[in-house]
């Protein structure tokens, strides 16, 4: 039976890279100069440290202009609330998300389901599996869902006929 999955995950390596070409940018600009202003990463945990508010703006700009050039969306990334660390010194955590959250993955499924089109959808973990019987089918549940998802990254994985 034909199948697909679909998945919100970055590219763990891209947002690797675009992290380290935002520290190696932040280093030698010149507003920047003398400044703690720097970007940590933890697994899926990103933390953008300045010297004040609007210097973790300019961090944060940088950082979704290094996303936006690897092809990173930047709807992945959930900002927490900017607290203060000692001094003016300010941090903001930034956590990247991985996988389809459970509400959406409801709304997926509904949306599916609502849809009158011969496939199924379940919910598999961090993912939701869509199978039907005719790849014409999958193709239209695909259009579908791209087409009323606007607010999560979705990608379509797993193809199988």
């Amino acid at each position: 039976m034909p199948s697909f999955d679909v998945v919100s995950e970055a590219d763990a390596v891209e947002v690797r890279n675009a992290v380290d070409q935002a520290n190696k940018e932040i280093s030698t600009r010149f507003d920047f100069k003398g400044s703690d202003a720097r970007i940590e990463q933890k697994e899926r945990e990103l933390t953008a440290y300045a010297d004040d508010d609007f210097k973790l703006g300019q961090v944060s700009d940088v950082l979704l202009a290094k996303l936006a050039k690897r092809n990173v969306d930047v709807r992945f990334l959930d900002y927490g609330d900017v607290q203060k660390i000692g001094g003016d010194k300010v941090k903001q955590p930034i956590t990247v998300r991985h996988g389809v959250s459970s509400e959406h993955a409801k709304k997926l499924v509904r949306l599916v389901k609502d849809s009158k089109l011969k496939v199924q959808a379940s919910i598999q973990g961090d993912s939701v599996r869509v199978s039907g019987g005719k790849r014409d089918d999958l193709q239209s549940a695909i259009t579908l869902l791209k087409k009323e998802i606007a607010d999560v990254p979705l990608a379509f994985t797993n193809f199988r006929d």
